[in-house]
């Protein structure tokens, strides 16, 4: 139990009707989930506003509201607070109810449209390997030290994100990792956590369904840097256009990090192979097991911020080379022919490019690139022709499938990819919406030596249809699909 009254800090109140002095066993936004004494945070979702669900709080044992709108019958005993933002309270509100876990560890937050993943868990992996208590909050699993807890969103909702911060304090983590979603910071889910330092990736065409505008987009990635504290870090991609940007209004301390710009932290990519990188890492060669530029940037951004934090540079980059790719991030198998298979999760315009050009890189001959590609449903649809566009100038052949259709038809979703292409190109380009089909399809067409390309998807372990998340696994399937066909 914890008094109210201790865990409205920094909460902007604006009114409040009852006492503060009221003993709190639980705080929620979801009704559902109110208990005997609980607290209730009447938030305003995209489709559900909270302020309806206020009564049926009481009902099931609330004695304290937090809303934007008193409501019009107050109940007896009950205490109500009238805040302007009920989102960026519920973020201050959890920190203070799990006393603040962010202030008892260095947290570093990953920001960008590509990457995120592959650098908080590397970054993980890196501190684990110098010897560190660790936690990691992403989009394929949340862990402590090596505890899988597994991960619903790119960035939990505010109490899940600090019980679980809670619970790296509580197992003696003294760094935590998290990715930073754009929907996380406009959404306040962030608020109140006190962040050591921040790192930005890069920003592409992603997310227009939510922000509307790619200016919007831009401004929710800079609203994380914006509000850094002065003793934090900001560390950017000079290489990007909109890199510096992120940095214009931060208190940070500023830093920036590039392949091919004047930056604080420098690398060169020597050789690109499909067994890894050797890279020139500020003036030290290291071999690592990632392949292709995109993954030098990760590298890069994981060796600058152990390096603002303070490491041996020698140990980094000794651990660095052991460190292997993640799950669903250019994920390769090789059949019993020599047909190469890649699982990735490029699911913009921009990480597909990269995917490809990466294959372009380290094509040794005639082989073909055999591309397999499809758009989620209820997403920004503005770049389902683009990345069926990048599909075809880069392969030889082109099948478009399902992603996530979700509540979408998977045919129309195809019919907006297809136009995309031009006549040109119409003639090496298949559509098959069943997946699984559209995997078995591209692995009769390989030759050995060939390379498929299965984007997407990546660590996803299922496939979204009307609603209804189905088994589905495209690593699994690949392999599964070898055996059968025996190539």
């Amino acid at each position: 139990m914890k008094l109210l009254s201790d865990i409205l800090y920094k909460t902007r109140l604006e009114e409040v009707v009852g006492s503060t002095n009221v003993a709190i066993s639980s705080v929620a936004f979801d009704s559902r989930k109110v208990k005997k004494d609980s607290l209730f945070i009447a938030t305003r979702g995209t489709t559900v506003d909270g302020h309806s669900y206020i009564d049926k709080a009481i009902e099931s044992g609330a004695v304290a509201i937090v809303c934007e709108e008193l409501p019009k019958d107050q109940r007896p005993n009950i205490t109500y607070l009238k805040v302007l933002n009920s989102s960026e309270s519920l973020g201050y509100i959890a920190c203070n109810f799990f006393d603040n876990p962010s202030e008892k560890l260095k947290l570093i937050g990953i920001t960008g449209t590509n990457g995120k993943t592959t650098t908080v868990t590397l970054l993980f992996n890196l501190f684990r390997g110098l010897g560190y208590s660790v936690g990691l909050l992403s989009t394929v699993e949340n862990k402590i030290n090596g505890n899988v807890i597994p991960s619903t969103h790119t960035t939990p909702d505010a109490l899940a994100l600090n019980e679980l911060l809670a619970k790296m304090v509580e197992a003696g983590c003294q760094y935590a990792f998290m990715e930073v979603s754009s929907h996380a910071v406009v959404q306040h889910r962030i608020s109140g956590l006190k962040f050591t330092g921040g790192a930005f990736s890069n920003i592409t065409h992603d997310h227009l369904d939510y922000h509307k505008t790619f200016e919007e987009y831009i401004r929710a990635k800079k609203l994380f840097f914006d509000q850094l504290p002065d003793d934090a870090f900001a560390l950017t991609n000079k290489d990007d256009r909109n890199g510096m940007v992120m940095l214009q209004n931060t208190k940070a301390r500023k830093y920036t990090y590039g392949l091919k710009s004047v930056a604080d932290f420098k690398c060169r990519v020597i050789e690109n192979h499909l067994n890894g990188l050797l890279l020139n890492i500020d003036n030290q060669e290291v071999w690592v097991k990632l392949i292709g530029s995109f993954n030098a940037y990760n590298i890069l951004v994981v060796y600058a911020v152990s390096q603002i934090l303070k490491q041996d540079k020698t140990q980094v980059l000794t651990t660095l080379s052991n460190l292997n790719s993640v799950e669903g991030r250019f994920q390769y198998i090789k059949s019993r022919t020599g047909i190469v298979a890649i699982v990735d999760y490029a699911h913009t315009p921009d990480a597909l490019k990269n995917v490809l050009e990466t294959i372009a890189d380290i094509r040794t001959g005639n082989e073909q690139v055999i591309t397999l590609a499809g758009c989620g449903g209820d997403r920004d649809a503005a770049k389902r022709p683009v990345m069926a566009k990048i599909a075809c100038d880069y392969s030889d052949k082109v099948i478009l499938t399902s992603d996530n259709p979700r509540t979408e038809n998977p045919e129309t979703i195809l019919d907006q990819m297809q136009a995309g292409i031009d006549p040109a190109n119409a003639k090496k380009t298949l559509r098959i919406s069943d997946r699984k089909e559209a995997i078995r399809t591209a692995a009769a067409f390989g030759k050995p030596g060939d390379i498929i390309l299965v984007a997407g998807k990546g660590h996803e372990k299922y496939q979204e249809i009307n609603g209804v998340k189905h088994p589905f696994d495209d690593f699994e399937i690949v392999k599964e699909t070898f055996k059968a066909l025996d190539i």
